[in-house]
């Protein structure tokens, strides 16, 4: 007999308490080797995907480098690597409209609050309960809004604003192509065949800093000859340490800074009215960053053979993001691609992932000056190679072919209401309806059957005169009362012991033992003998108890088995 191991109080740095007892030299060249790997690939994405929300790109860096060495010392899982991620651009893009930086920091503090709660009260493992079809139908939509919201930098149409919806967006790019920028479109292009195509060439260095360097050349190319194309350092500008602005990214220290009752600034607290403006927004962060962090650490231990805790991951990411708001980062979640790759190259433990967010700031200290060159449609290319990745069209055709009718439903509403709407109405309504389907299927497994003297038995059992037998298969519960306990299916016959054989219903719920409860009444007023046949102690406890009258509990009788059952009601009929 195992014994489980109990749950921890305030689960943190599980995953490092794990691995650094076993620590040495050589796992730390490994360590290093893989953080150099992932910290390549993650530098254009992490400022790619800030400009995807709307926010220069060294909010993204913050991230990168806060979040992403914070969470791997404090979370459960060994491999995982945390920073900026598409899924969030749908959600993030619309707060930083209506509500700016500070409307991100703010949301950011708060779902790390939320996460925090969700890891101490250990609901990490809630995640196995959603439901393949939801994930791939909103990760689809996800992929299909950014790479839409990618096209305006990688065809250079230069749109302002996109608009709210993506309808609004989805018109406003075909209204703008007659003003495609060609020199710009093969900057996004000839990045976009690189890097889905460069990996399979050059295997020393990711396909993403192939992909960005080549870009970048063509655009150096066509600057020469004059043309202006949109890079970082075109694009975004900073606020400098003497007051002036200065173009592209900084290249010093992300600064905490702490909250202040001062009103007017960035990191004043919110009044009541703006927090629960916030609110929601900030529950849908942190409903996201559990559900693609919990699953992100899931597809590590695959890879790697561990056993990431999910309730001190999701602790970890929620310190992350309460630290990395502060710095001025935008919200972070485990990130798969950038996981994979981390496992792929050797990583050993959670050092690895804090190393990659330490290079990561080196390279804004000492590399920034080229960081800045890169064109804006190098990094759209990026987006839309992640956006293609994450939507899984594979596996998203490959569920329109095969699985059952219900699941493609509710694949397809997730996809629809992510795409038109947002992902939180993806997620919730398509969990409600994978819940309804579920109930209906669940209800058509229970069966009720009636059988008589003048029947034969498939049990071959021989029913008394006078004897009904009533035998309920399946789970009893809200979804299936009204099937079970149809009594204008009985049948009219003269009778006078019911046998209600329940010995293969495997749970009764609340709805399930008022219903049972009002049938037993209506036998009892009817004069009928009531024999319950039922061998599990907790259903007969359940039974018990929810019946008031003590009259008819004294009528009741249970048995552990059928055979017992028609014994007592052949009795009678002899006496």
């Amino acid at each position: 007999m195992t014994n489980k191991r109990a749950p921890h109080l305030f689960p943190l740095a599980i995953a490092l308490r794990k691995t650094m007892h076993r620590y040495t030299w050589t796992l730390f060249k490994q360590d290093l080797m893989a953080a150099f790997v992932v910290s390549l690939v993650a530098l254009p994405l992490s400022m790619a995907l800030s400009i995807a929300v709307g926010l220069p790109p060294q909010h993204g860096l913050y991230t990168a480098m806060v979040a992403g060495f914070i969470v791997p010392l404090l979370g459960g899982s060994v491999h995982q690597v945390t920073g900026p991620t598409a899924a969030f651009v749908v959600i993030l893009a619309p707060i930083v409209a209506e509500h700016g930086l500070r409307g991100i920091i703010w949301c950011g503090i708060l779902a790390g609050f939320i996460l925090i709660v969700l890891g101490v009260s250990q609901f990490g493992k809630l995640v196995q309960y959603i439901p393949y079809p939801v994930t791939t139908g909103f990760t689809a939509g996800i992929g299909l809004v950014l790479a839409t919201l990618s096209l305006n930098d990688f065809l250079g149409l230069h749109l302002v604003s996109l608009g709210h919806t993506y309808l609004d967006r989805l018109s406003a790019i075909i209204g703008a192509l007659p003003q495609l920028n060609q020199q710009e479109f093969s900057v996004g292009g000839i990045t976009l065949l690189l890097v889905i195509y460069s990996g399979h060439v050059v295997k020393f260095l990711p396909s993403a800093i192939l992909a960005v360097v080549g870009g970048t050349l063509v655009a150096y190319f066509w600057n020469a000859l004059g043309f202006d194309i949109a890079t970082i350092g075109s694009r975004f500008s900073y606020l400098g340490t003497d007051g002036l602005a200065h173009p592209g990214i900084p290249n010093f220290l992300p600064v905490l800074h702490w909250p202040t009752f001062v009103p007017g600034e960035l990191f004043s607290i919110p009044s009541i009215a703006e927090f629960q403006t916030l609110l929601f927004p900030a529950l849908a962060i942190a409903i996201l960053a559990a559900l693609e962090s919990l699953l992100s650490a899931t597809v590590a231990d695959s890879m790697a053979g561990t056993k990431h805790d999910p309730n001190a991951e999701l602790t970890g990411v929620g310190v992350g993001n309460i630290f990395a708001a502060l710095a001025m980062g935008i919200p972070a979640t485990g990130a798969i691609a950038r996981t994979a790759t981390n496992i792929t190259n050797g990583a050993k433990t959670p050092l690895a992932v804090s190393m990659h967010a330490i290079l990561i700031l080196l390279y804004v200290l000492l590399f920034s000056t080229y960081i800045n060159q890169i064109p804006m449609a190098a990094l759209a290319a990026l987006l839309i190679f992640t956006a293609y990745r994450m939507s899984h069209v594979r596996q998203f055709i490959h569920v329109l072919k095969v699985a059952p009718r219900s699941d493609i439903v509710v694949m397809l509403t997730c996809f629809f209401l992510t795409v038109f709407i947002d992902m939180v109405a993806g997620i919730s309504l398509g969990m409600i309806c994978a819940a309804f389907l579920l109930m209906k299927q669940v209800t058509e497994i229970t069966q009720v059957e009636f059988e008589e003297a003048d029947d034969i038995s498939p049990k071959k059992y021989k029913i008394p005169v006078g004897t009904l037998m009533y035998r309920i298969s399946g789970p009893l519960f809200f979804g299936s009362v009204e099937k079970a306990f149809d009594r204008s299916t009985f049948p009219q016959k003269q009778i006078h012991t019911v046998i209600l054989d329940i010995a293969h219903v495997p749970f009764i719920d609340m709805s399930g033992l008022i219903a049972l409860n009002s049938t037993l009444s209506a036998l009892f007023k009817a004069k009928y003998r009531i024999l319950i046949v039922c061998n599990t102690q907790k259903v007969i406890a359940s039974i018990k108890k929810n019946v008031e009258s003590e009259q008819i509990k004294k009528h009741i009788q249970f048995l552990a088995t059928t055979e017992e059952a028609l014994q007592l009601a052949k009795e009678v009929v002899i006496q």
